[in-house]
């Protein structure tokens, strides 16, 4: 075990609280990150879990380490993708380098599939991305639509991922500058085979209806 590890070992199995003193203390950074690399999962995944609450809390104190997240993208561990999915799509909101630009179709990639869950996380990022940089959003949207034409394990777990579309879909429509693909594309979900994904697809349009009329 390195140096920097053992020094964080029994603070990683309580993720809150080391993220609390990470934030305070900087240098902690690089032994959090090294705790990936643990035998122990508590361990490994306490410090995946710290950089998720840092990345959502201080999202500028993790952006110095934004190649770090982008090579877990492709991490042979799949928890380790779904946590760089969603670190990155927080330190969207530091991005005035505008290195999400580089990384864009690399980090959409899943949505095509062929793991579900991935492609949900990158779904679920995608809006928080859309959210902190506006004039991504048609572009999230048309990378989102894909998941129509997705192939992952099985026909449900499509329908499974169009649902978190879906949502994803409704929390950026106020930020696309044409919204009729978005409409049209959840619209076709009042038919999908899947009972949950349709009510979220019609709730989405009951609620578009509630906005038109207001």
């Amino acid at each position: 075990m390195s140096a920097p590890l053992a020094q964080i070992r029994q603070a990683a199995l309580n993720p809150p609280r080391l993220a609390r003193k990470a934030i305070k203390h900087r240098r902690l950074f690089p032994a959090i990150m090294d705790g990936l690399k643990a035998d122990k999962a508590p361990v490994k995944y306490g410090c995946a879990k710290t950089l998720r609450i840092i990345s959502e809390q201080r999202p500028d104190l993790l952006y110095p380490h934004f190649d770090f997240f982008v090579g877990l993208l492709d991490h042979e561990n799949k928890i380790f993708q779904w946590d760089a999915a969603f670190v990155l799509s927080h330190l969207a909101r530091a991005d005035d380098d505008d290195k999400l630009a580089a990384v864009f179709d690399r980090y959409f990639s899943p949505i095509r599939g062929p793991v579900m869950i991935t492609a949900a996380n990158v779904i679920q990022g995608g809006a928080r991305i859309a959210q902190a940089k506006p004039l991504l959003a048609d572009r999230i949207a048309a990378e989102v639509f894909k998941v129509a034409r997705a192939r992952y394990q099985t026909p449900e777990c499509r329908n499974v991922a169009i649902g978190h579309a879906i949502l994803a879909l409704g929390s950026i429509l106020p930020l696309l500058r044409d919204p009729a693909p978005a409409v049209q594309f959840v619209r076709k979900q009042t038919r999908n085979a899947r009972p949950v994904t349709r009510k979220k697809a019609q709730q989405f349009l009951k609620s578009q209806l509630s906005a038109a009329l207001r």
